[in-house]
């Protein structure tokens, strides 16, 4: 007979309460906590009205087409000016029953409060964009998942600590300084994509909104956005998918399987061959005929978590969209499709009663700037 498992979880300390503390008002607060970071940054572009944040080499005076964006991979790793581990950062880090404090913010929400996923998974590191001008670029080098955590979630729970009177400043976040500096510290990007199904006929455009799930996902949770919207990174860790997943267009075809058809992440152990992949083989077909057509919009940085944004229109004429998409899940891996009224088959309408309406709901900063954007520009045609 075998003897129970005596070993009991020490009792949390008063410092890992009062973390949960306010890393439960920041989950709660969050996008009225990104109007108050935002006003953190007075003379930073506001993307399309809304709390985001870009600079000038990163907003392009027209969009650019996805393909004129030209990719720069450096593999030497150059560290971050603050990557959240100082310490000027500690009071975002409790202190464990022995007494020592955890090591990174990464590491208290792997302890304390950690999502469904949430793995310190390799990225491509952002060094350098430029967007506007005749030559778009990026430049690249490896990064990981919790870069972005240790630095931009650690100074949202600054922020929210500030805003529950707990502390007085904003030492990390003041640490880093201009959020649009990739140098300051360790910049993953996601490239978020509004995805428009445009009917020639009626000249309708719809597109799908995400709710993201608190408990699946360790950034933005509880906030509505556009769908797909991805970490770009290798589909895995293994040699020879760095190389071969390093393209924007290839991380989008991933997330659109992912989001909308629910397909796995894992893709195994062999490199994604893209050609024979049919999903992404039709894709890339359709994007190379003209008939998908993808548009870069602007860079941008959520004010409260710092978290970089590439802003992507991908454009799919109705029947294309109705066979690609014939089959999109409810809820995925990282939230479910918020479904509107305001149009019968449960998509987003660029209306007056959809956009006022979605008005109403929390917004992600990137996902808020990308309708903006896209609305406003429909109402100047």
């Amino acid at each position: 007979m075998s003897r129970p498992d005596s070993r009991v979880a020490p009792p949390l300390t008063t410092s890992q309460h009062e973390w949960l503390r306010v890393r439960t008002y920041l989950q709660e607060h969050r996008q009225e906590l990104s109007v108050t970071a935002a006003e953190l940054y007075p003379t930073a572009i506001k993307v399309g009205g809304t709390p985001l944040l870009s600079d000038p080499s990163w907003f392009p005076a027209s969009p650019v087409p996805l393909t004129s964006v030209s990719l720069e991979w450096h593999p030497s790793h150059v560290e971050p000016a603050v990557d959240g581990t100082e310490p000027f950062a500690e009071h975002v880090r409790p202190e464990r029953p022995d007494g020592r404090r955890y090591e990174s913010y990464s590491a208290a929400m792997a302890e304390l409060a950690a999502p469904r996923v949430f793995q310190n998974r390799s990225t491509y590191r952002l060094v350098h964009a430029t967007l506007a001008g005749g030559q778009p670029r990026m430049a690249f080098q490896p990064g990981t998942y919790f870069d972005g955590i240790d630095v931009g979630e650690a100074c949202a729970h600054e922020l929210a600590a500030v805003r529950m009177g707990l502390i007085d400043g904003t030492p990390l976040r003041d640490a880093v300084g201009n959020p649009c500096d990739p140098a300051r510290r360790g910049t993953n990007i996601a490239i978020s994509t509004l995805t428009l199904r445009h009917d020639k006929v009626t000249g309708e455009a719809t597109f799908p909104l995400h709710w993201r799930d608190p408990a699946k996902v360790g950034h933005a949770g509880a906030l509505y956005t556009v769908l797909p919207v991805g970490v770009f990174q290798a589909s895995s860790d293994l040699p020879g998918h760095l190389r071969n997943d390093f393209s924007l267009w290839r991380s989008m075809v991933r997330e659109f399987a992912e989001e909308l058809l629910g397909e796995p992440e894992d893709h195994g152990h062999d490199r994604i061959d893209y050609d024979a992949w049919p999903f992404a083989a039709r894709m890339t077909e359709a994007l190379s005929a003209g008939r998908i057509r993808t548009r870069v919009l602007a860079l941008g940085v959520d004010p409260l978590t710092l978290a970089t944004d590439l802003l992507t229109v991908v454009t799919v004429p109705a029947d294309l969209y109705d066979d690609l998409f014939s089959r999109v899940v409810d809820t995925n891996e990282e939230g479910r499709l918020a479904r509107s009224d305001c149009t019968q088959d449960g998509r987003w309408a660029m209306t007056d009663e959809c956009m006022q309406q979605l008005a109403a709901r929390p917004m992600q900063a990137a996902g808020a700037a990308l309708v903006r954007l896209v609305w406003c520009g429909l109402q100047d045609r």
